[in-house]
């Protein structure tokens, strides 16, 4: 039986580093995409509208700008511990991003995550086209993400608790028992049941019981 879950955003949150920045490295486009993230995680940009201008910048690229951002892409210290205690605990872990399948999938892996949901870049002839597949994890997606999993682990919502950053993470705070703040911007420090001040996330083991 599943006792927990705890369900996390992941860029800013679980890595330290925004994925579609460090692919933005590579078009030369990181100081506009980043403006654009930070209006979005301030809840001043609609999510899917900034996605969709943030990953435009992208279009051509080749398929490589992954391999390579996936590279630089630094866990966030006492994310392994944490997620190690969780399921010591009898819990799951989920991740659930704004950010893209191609980089979430090998973090699933790597950090033993038991859900995860992002959105898919969209590859064609070896090439980022600047669009995305299918649809976007925006804040109402993360909701709906915490929901099903919970429901697959024969839990409430109300048993869960969502762990993020910005904007698009208060859906999944809302329907959650305890909604936990990290590296939050100001509109999360609001409405966060915890905020975490210090740049570990290993900090919620206690406060989680764990």
């Amino acid at each position: 039986m599943t006792r927990l879950l705890v369900v996390f955003d992941v860029d800013s949150t679980l890595i330290e580093d925004e994925v579609i920045e460090l692919l933005a490295d590579a078009a030369g486009t990181r100081a506009e995409v980043a403006a654009v993230t930070d209006a979005a995680m301030e809840g001043k940009l609609d999510f899917a509208q900034s996605l969709a201008a943030r990953v435009a910048t992208l279009e051509g690229l080749p398929e490589s700008v992954i391999a390579d951002a996936l590279g630089r892409i630094r866990v966030t210290q006492g994310a392994e511990q944490l997620i190690a205690a969780i399921h010591a605990a009898g819990g799951k872990v989920g991740a659930v991003s704004g950010g893209f399948n191609q980089l979430l999938e090998p973090l699933r892996e790597r950090l033993g995550l038991d859900f995860i949901r992002a959105n898919q870049l969209e590859i064609v002839d070896g090439k980022l086209t600047g669009r995305t597949i299918g649809s976007v994890i925006d804040r109402p997606a993360k909701a709906t993400a915490l929901a099903e999993w919970a429901a697959e682990c024969r839990l409430e919502p109300g048993d869960c608790v969502a762990v993020g950053d910005g904007a698009n993470d208060l859906g999944m705070m809302e329907v959650a028992g305890l909604a936990v703040g990290f590296n939050a911007k100001p509109i999360i420090r609001a409405q966060a049941d915890i905020v975490i001040g210090k740049q570990d996330l290993s900090q919620l083991i206690p406060l989680l019981g764990l």
